[in-house]
């Protein structure tokens, strides 16, 4: 490079900011994005069986608040459910942060255990069938309208079709009963058709 180049200055753009540009902080911006979570969750929590995945969530949360990131969704979601999780708690709301799952996978995430923490209860060993009776309480408390029975707790499609594709091929594996005089497979009833032993 030359004496007379200049090199072309580096535009960073902010961590956080609004439609114009303007910069916001990340604790500010991090407080609209709850109250726009919030909303958005009670949105979902109105219709039964409905969930939103992180990416889903962090794109409406960005459009109604007016203030994007170019920060990575994993990197500030999780800190946005903990402010709803808190606000839910202090309010005596069910937990909205069911709601909220794994685009991947459809699992609620790691930071879901927080729930617990606010409640001061232990962590249950399945989280994703916690998550599932958490999201009926949820449509049952923000007025979804519920098949007749009142609905059941419901696994995301893709968590429910992991869990059937296991609870198959345990079936699989499980040796047939043979009758041990025939060797014939036993049925259900116990009693060999062939020799009804």
């Amino acid at each position: 490079m030359t004496s007379t180049e200049t090199k072309t200055p580096v535009v960073v753009k902010p961590a956080a900011w609004t439609a114009d540009g303007t910069e916001v902080s990340f604790a500010d911006a991090r407080v609209e994005w709850a109250k726009a979570a919030y909303d958005v969750l009670r949105e979902t929590a109105g219709r039964y069986g409905d969930y939103i995945t992180y990416s889903a969530l962090a794109e409406k949360v960005q459009a109604q608040s007016g203030i994007s990131t170019r920060l990575l969704t994993r990197n500030w979601v999780g800190k946005v459910l903990d402010t709803v999780a808190e606000r839910c708690q202090a309010e005596d709301e069910r937990q909205l942060t069911s709601l909220c799952v794994k685009t991947a996978d459809e699992t609620v995430g790691d930071g879901y255990g927080y729930v617990f923490e606010l409640a001061g209860t232990p962590v249950p060993e399945d989280l994703q069938l916690h998550a599932a009776q958490a999201r009926l309480e949820c449509y049952e408390f923000y007025g979804a309208t519920l098949p007749r029975g009142g609905g059941r707790p419901a696994l995301t499609k893709k968590v429910a079709r992991v869990r059937d594709v296991a609870a198959a091929k345990r079936r699989e594996e499980i040796p047939p009963v043979l009758c041990v005089t025939c060797n014939v497979q036993v049925p259900k009833s116990g009693r060999c058709d062939e020799c009804e032993n």
